[in-house]
């Protein structure tokens, strides 16, 4: 996947998330939805439809249009793609500058031992 996929305008973001709230869903009900919800005109949201579909995000297929990236496949690859970018792909680089001095809880600590724990590779998992 090309890394730009990764990143939506704001109005791009608003108008996956009403995608992804609401589908499957018709192309004519989500340009009424559009226009109800951001205020866009018909060209409008098949324009940005379109740039989506174009990008592999959405598609929109006699005339119903579905996610190819579900919102959560989303965001984990805009979190990669950050950490990629911005600390060298180094989680532990990210999660100091994301913590900056700030006290985890303890259960906060216990929730990411156990994330820690179940992605941990090992070498009795082949």
């Amino acid at each position: 996947m090309e890394n730009k996929k990764y990143h939506l305008a704001e109005t791009e973001a608003k108008f996956a998330e009403l995608i992804w709230q609401h589908e499957p869903i018709s192309s004519p009900e989500l340009v009424k939805l559009c226009e109800q919800e951001l205020n866009w005109k018909k060209s409008t949201t098949y324009t940005v439809l379109k740039k989506l579909c174009d990008r592999g995000i959405f598609q929109n297929e006699n005339t119903i249009v579905r996610s190819l990236i579900k919102k959560e496949q989303f965001f984990e690859g805009l979190s990669r793609q950050y950490v990629e970018e911005s600390f060298s792909g180094s989680l532990p680089l990210f999660l100091t500058a994301f913590f900056g001095g700030k006290r985890l809880t303890v259960a906060e600590a216990e929730e990411l031992k156990r994330y820690i724990d179940a992605y941990t590779e090992s070498e009795h998992k082949k």
